[in-house]
């Protein structure tokens, strides 16, 4: 049988400069909204006026999932960027008899980190301070047995920053259950070794990378092949994801995370990190292959991983019957989901990633259709040498 020779319009390979500056300034203003899964609202509408500042046209769903979209020359194969603007946090569980607040955490994450946490503490009406705290706290009162204390959100508590002896003092100052608990991210900037030091750069540092890319291919002004739709969802931590925000004229979407750094992994903090799969499976092959071509066009760094236990915007999407072509691209992140660290070097592959695929053409024509003929369809090898490109 003749072989089918697959091979796209050329990519445009032209490499536009990210303003580092801009990203850092983003990441930094991002952090500094808090923004725990379901209390979100505010750094919607910062990135909004960002948005606007740019002058890239969005619209925001009902609950705040954003779709922004930088205009191409048109065409059924539209692209999404997607990144997440909630990140992990706690809520007030049940007020204390010792004027503490009990806490649960919210998205996935362990009390180990959360201990000795500055937060803030959202009532109906005002915000007050606190810390997270073991229930044995002081070596002076316990002894050894703040050693030995174990690890659960059951053994930590609020002390809020207010004269508290016990619960009807708290319900005085109008703390209930459900009350929402923001962790203070504690940015630390090395300007001359690049390492980045905070909480929440899951996935604040995503979402300052890819306002970034959007203002470069803006102040390029050079036309894009497709639509592309930059996707901004408030519920990954949870497990909802993309799914609020991805519509059927989308044919394939690059999430931006995090990547895991450790002694068992292939991430680094200095290299863009193109996943090949997460729990919930692997990602899809031809898009995969595409982005390492993207990354070795450009010089831009990478390398390829697996995280066991990891799930993202593309998961929810998947899982929700969307038939879209779905990566990964990751910025390295030591320390995860607790007090994180990520180097510039790496924030700066990514972002010259995602404009190269921005940029690029659509990786298959046939995804146009939503079904049709075996004509177009994609091979993947299996013996031998096959003639394809993406």
């Amino acid at each position: 049988m003749k072989k089918k020779n697959l091979k796209t319009k050329t990519l445009n390979t032209k490499t536009l400069k990210i303003d580092e500056s801009y990203l850092i300034e983003q990441l930094i203003s991002l952090l500094r909204i808090p923004s725990p899964s379901g209390y979100t609202d505010q750094v919607v509408h910062y990135v909004c006026e960002e948005l606007e500042a740019l002058s890239i046209p969005y619209n925001v769903t009902r609950r705040g999932a954003i779709r922004a979209t930088l205009a191409g020359e048109g065409g059924p194969l539209d692209r999404a960027v997607c990144v997440h603007l909630d990140t992990l946090g706690a809520m007030v569980s049940r007020l204390k008899s010792n004027g503490r607040l009990a806490v649960r955490p919210i998205g996935t994450w362990s009390s180990r980190f959360a201990e000795g946490a500055r937060v803030t503490v959202f009532t109906e009406d005002k915000k007050f301070r606190g810390t997270i705290l073991p229930l044995k706290a002081s070596g002076h009162v316990y002894g050894d047995s703040v050693d030995t204390q174990k690890v659960s959100w059951d053994q930590v508590e609020v002390r809020v920053d207010v004269r508290s002896q016990g619960r009807e003092d708290l319900e005085r100052f109008g703390f209930s259950p459900g009350d929402y608990i923001a962790v203070d991210p504690c940015p630390e900037i090395d300007p001359d070794e690049g390492f980045i030091n905070s909480r929440h750069l899951d996935n604040k540092a995503g979402a300052a990378i890819l306002l970034a890319v959007a203002r470069a291919i803006r102040d390029d002004a050079a036309a894009l092949p497709v639509d592309c739709h930059l996707l901004f969802t408030i519920n990954e931590e949870i497990g909802v994801g993309a799914t609020e925000v991805l519509y059927s004229d989308i044919t394939e979407m690059i999430v931006i995370d995090s990547a895991m750094t450790a002694p068992r992994q292939s991430s680094t903090e200095l290299d863009a990190t193109l996943v090949m799969m997460d729990q919930s499976g692997p990602f899809d092959y031809h898009l995969n292959r595409k982005l390492v071509r993207l990354c070795r066009d450009n010089d831009i760094s990478f390398k390829k991983d697996l995280f066991e236990f990891y799930r993202s915007d593309a998961a929810s999407a998947i899982e929700a019957g969307s038939d879209i072509r779905t990566a990964l691209v990751g910025f390295g992140v030591d320390a995860s989901h607790g007090y994180e660290r990520t180097h510039l070097s790496g924030l700066k592959e990514v972002a010259k990633l995602i404009q190269a695929y921005i940029r690029s053409e659509p990786t298959f024509d046939r995804d146009k259709n939503e079904m049709g003929p075996i004509k177009g369809f994609p091979h993947q090898p299996t013996r031998g040498t096959i003639s394809i490109e993406t």
